[in-house]
């Protein structure tokens, strides 16, 4: 594979494609001092995944979403291009190996926005953890990381158990009370969100475990895990 022609190309392909209105917008909603070129999620994702159409070798993965990862535009890195290594990393996620746990770490230290954070977390990271169960003690030293986004990580790569209906309960119970008392609005988000999947398949167990707390989880938190739980559950836990 021509790793660095297939970053050019994937650039090029951008650009052909740019709304400088929409890559306005973008840098407002998420706050972004990257550059946007302002291409729709659907285009993009076409042409990421164009590069990876046939089956590279994890090798061959790894080095394009770095190259992807890495490209800049005057010194900044370009939006579109950091999705695309995301996105190829999710498309071939059976490539990856265990000791591949630290490339998507870096890869979530060197973001500061969910937009990267989530995707990273649950298609990646998730998907490792639950191929590779062992690779959760990971997940054990990121949930009391002094780094808001990691700690978010290990929250939401717990998503893919949970929507496999086979959820880890003990680790849901021991980062939620780990994290119950945080200040960080994206932390309180992500547990409640966490908390809200696993309604839809085990509302009893949500039920029981938000109840005793109700009085220290947060108001987000909160109103994402009983979203989905019946009327009369909702009624009992707020009174």
């Amino acid at each position: 594979m021509d790793v660095e022609g297939e970053a050019a190309r994937l650039l090029a392909e951008f650009r052909a494609q740019a709304d400088p209105v929409r890559a306005e917008y973008e840098k407002r909603y998420l706050k972004s001092d990257f550059v946007h070129i302002g291409v729709t999620v659907p285009a993009l994702r076409k042409v990421a995944l164009s590069t990876v159409k046939a089956k590279p070798t994890r090798g061959e993965l790894l080095a394009l979403a770095e190259s992807f990862w890495g490209v800049t535009d005057e010194g900044r890195p370009v939006h579109e291009a950091r999705m695309a290594a995301i996105e190829v990393l999710a498309k071939r996620v059976a490539l990856l190996e265990p000791r591949d746990m630290g490339f998507a770490e870096r890869f979530i230290r060197d973001s500061a926005s969910w937009v990267y954070v989530d995707h990273l977390a649950e298609k990646s990271v998730g998907a490792l953890v639950v191929r590779y169960p062992d690779l959760a003690t990971t997940l054990d030293a990121w949930v009391a990381d002094p780094y808001m986004w990691i700690r978010r990580a290990a929250v939401l790569a717990l998503l893919p158990g949970v929507r496999t209906g086979n959820p880890d309960l003990g680790r849901i119970d021991r980062y939620g009370d780990a994290l119950i008392a945080e200040r960080e609005f994206f932390i309180r988000k992500a547990l409640g969100w966490v908390l809200r999947e696993l309604s839809k398949k085990d509302p009893e167990w949500v039920a029981a475990w938000v109840e005793p707390r109700v009085d220290t989880i947060s108001g987000v938190t909160l109103r994402e895990a009983i979203r989905h739980l019946p009327p009369a559950e909702v009624a009992r836990i707020r009174a």
